[in-house]
């Protein structure tokens, strides 16, 4: 070996003393070290923190809908199914490339620089949910707020809010021995001796409570209306809520998780227990767990069970990546990825017992059949469920339980989302990290400002239209090119090698398989499942306007557009002939890999000894005219 080559491997392997930092290829620092940066405290933090993120409100209100729509417990075969498929394979993808590179979902995607657009795509994605997923969390804690009395103010029709259809007066009549006709109670009469019934279509008093108290909705899309102070309040104790959690980074949201993430589960099996005791509970779980195996040819329940997975797993928001980004470089990621997926669907499968417990109760007070009192998304939290609440005995208790309940679910599912958008930012100008909270608060500021349109009379119809959209089919493009770089472009046997100087051991062969094309498959036919079955947005009886779904689709084109237009930028701003410049914008840059230069050497270490990398390409940041072979290069290290 030449004297000029051992200074360039002692040069690129000592400490990093002076604190200098070499620029990448955009002229940012990139070097600096994991501990400036701010790592998970403890291991258990990461954890909680991706289970928080993934256990989320539609673990409660939208899976056991799915499950009784879709065959009952044989959906739970389609379901694990796709978990193997495409769940696991994608968490273990995400959470490996965050924890290898050290960077949030843009830097992390400098392996293939022609594809940094997915990390912006992921960014502008998590953006846009941040904005109405907190507008959720403000109807969450108004409902919690008001449950603080003795009496829950959507109980009865004696409001002056109701309308005469409140199914309540109905109840009561029916109760007191009395027939309805024409929102009249008449007494010593039958059904059979009076003519000409006027038929009625009742409305319980919870859902006129949501529909003419707490939103006061308008009439459509165009009609914004007045702002509803009382959720403007709710949303600003939302966002001050999400700002103090992520003011230190994961210093501070690693402690809250440790609450948010292990409440709901305490109180998911308090409010379990409380069902199981009502009666007419066990008609509602025959409904969610009865097998109906013939659905299972039905192509429309393998749909649903894979958008399910796909969805509660938070794939493609770029979170995943985010907070793996904090662990330390030898963290089991590959276990982390199986723990946190398997735990994601199994409260999913506990939190429908939970809900279906709750809906036999209410059919059984009712008198409705159990598939008329069901309902998917917030119809279900926030008009069934009140309803439930206000038939039980100490009525308010069990609201603020519930909401409560609903509260962690919801605000750690935020946190997750939200880091991801000031990690991205961070990232790309490391000068502000001294600034965060600065960052924090104008973003913060910002989304609440978004999000004002939809805590107005007609926000409810700019909520749905933005729910409908902003994460739909960008999502499993996003994917679909997640998996494209790693399976073709930087290849699977290089990243896989890159896991395996992290954890100790290469992945299973399945993960390989997976990444490879098998998981790209299954993804592919979610999308154009969905697009077959997809329809434009709507609430209720309200059909949009076409510039409504104008809007909605600009919405899902501003993130996927992301990717091609940062793919013409790369090539632009390269040098050499169109040829030259996209061979260049395939391959990893520079500075790719493990921040710290002992894991740095512990990856390329392995690379050589595969092949994959030459002395030369180990070395570039310190000297480029080492000519030395691998093996040389290994005694040296």
């Amino acid at each position: 070996m030449t004297k000029d080559n051992s200074n360039c491997i002692t040069a690129f392997f000592k400490s990093n003393k002076d604190k200098k930092v070499q620029k990448e290829d955009d002229g940012h620092n990139l070097a600096e070290s994991e501990k400036d940066r701010g790592q998970w405290g403890r291991q258990l933090e990461f954890l909680l923190a991706c289970l928080g993120f993934c256990v989320g409100l539609g673990n409660l209100w939208r899976f056991p809908y799915k499950c009784y729509k879709n065959g009952g417990g044989a959906f739970l075969i389609p379901y694990v199914i796709m978990l193997l498929l495409a769940g696991i394979p994608m968490e273990m993808l995400e959470m490996s490339i965050g924890q290898y590179t050290s960077r949030g979902p843009i830097k992390c995607w400098n392996c293939v620089p022609i594809f940094r657009g997915i990390g912006v795509a992921m960014v502008v994605v998590a953006f846009l949910v941040s904005i109405y997923y907190n507008v959720i969390i403000a109807w969450i804690l108004y409902y919690l707020f008001v449950s603080f009395t003795d009496k829950l103010p959507w109980i009865g029709c004696d409001n002056e809010w109701n309308t005469p259809r409140c199914s309540a007066a109905y109840e009561n009549c029916r109760n007191d021995g009395g027939v309805m006709d024409n929102y009249t109670c008449l007494y010593n009469t039958t059904t059979e001796e009076i003519t000409n019934v006027t038929e009625v279509e009742w409305v319980s008093a919870s859902e006129e409570f949501w529909k003419y108290v707490v939103l006061n909705e308008s009439d459509g899309l165009d009609n914004i209306g007045s702002i509803k102070w009382h959720l403007v309040l709710a949303l600003v104790v939302s966002w001050i809520f999400v700002f103090l959690c992520l003011l230190k980074g994961v210093k501070s949201s690693g402690k809250v998780v440790y609450v948010t993430a292990t409440l709901p589960y305490v109180l998911l099996l308090v409010l379990l227990g409380e069902g199981l005791s009502l009666p007419g509970c066990m008609e509602g779980i025959k409904y969610y767990i009865t097998p109906q195996w013939e659905r299972l040819l039905d192509p429309a329940v393998w749909g649903d069970a894979a958008c399910q997975i796909f969805y509660s797993l938070g794939l493609a928001f770029g979170s995943l990546i985010t907070m793996a980004s904090y662990n330390k470089y030898s963290n089991n990621v590959c276990r982390d990825a199986i723990i946190v997926s398997t735990m994601n669907c199994g409260t999913s499968f506990l939190g429908g017992f939970v809900i279906f417990s709750i809906i036999g109760f209410m059919s059984h007070e009712t008198g409705r059949p159990v598939d008329q009192v069901v309902q998917d998304g917030p119809g279900l939290a926030f008009i069934v469920y009140p309803e439930a609440m206000a038939r039980l005995p100490a009525a308010p208790v069990w609201s603020v339980i519930f909401f409560t309940m609903l509260l962690m679910l919801g605000v750690d599912s935020q946190f997750a989302q939200f880091e991801t958008v000031t990690t991205a930012v961070m990232d790309q100008f490391p000068p502000l990290r001294k600034r965060k909270a600065l960052v924090c608060g104008v973003l913060c500021l910002l989304c609440f400002l978004l999000g004002l349109p939809m805590v107005a009379e007609g926000g409810i119809y700019w909520f749905t239209l933005t729910d409908w959209y902003s994460a739909g089919f960008s999502l499993m493009i996003i994917c679909l090119c997640e998996l494209a770089v790693v399976g073709y472009f930087y290849g699977v046997r290089r990243f896989s090698l890159d896991i395996k100087s992290m954890i100790g051991f290469s992945p299973p062969l399945f993960f390989k398989i997976s990444w490879m094309g098998m998981t790209a498959v299954v993804i592919l036919a979610i999308l154009i499942f969905n697009i077959y079955v997809f329809s434009p947005a709507q609430y209720g009886d309200y059909k949009y306007p076409g510039w409504g779904d104008a809007i909605g689709i600009l919405m899902a084109l501003t993130s996927i557009l992301c990717i091609p237009a940062f793919a013409v930028y790369e090539v632009y701003n390269a040098e050499g002939s169109l040829l030259e410049r996209v061979k260049s914008l395939l391959i990893p840059v520079a500075n790719w890999g493990p921040v710290s230069k002992e894991n740095r050497a512990k990856s390329d270490k392995l690379l050589i000894r595969a092949g994959l990398m030459n002395i030369d390409e180990s070395i570039t940041n310190g000297c480029t005219n080492g000519k030395m072979n691998g093996d040389n290069y290994l005694t040296q290290m």
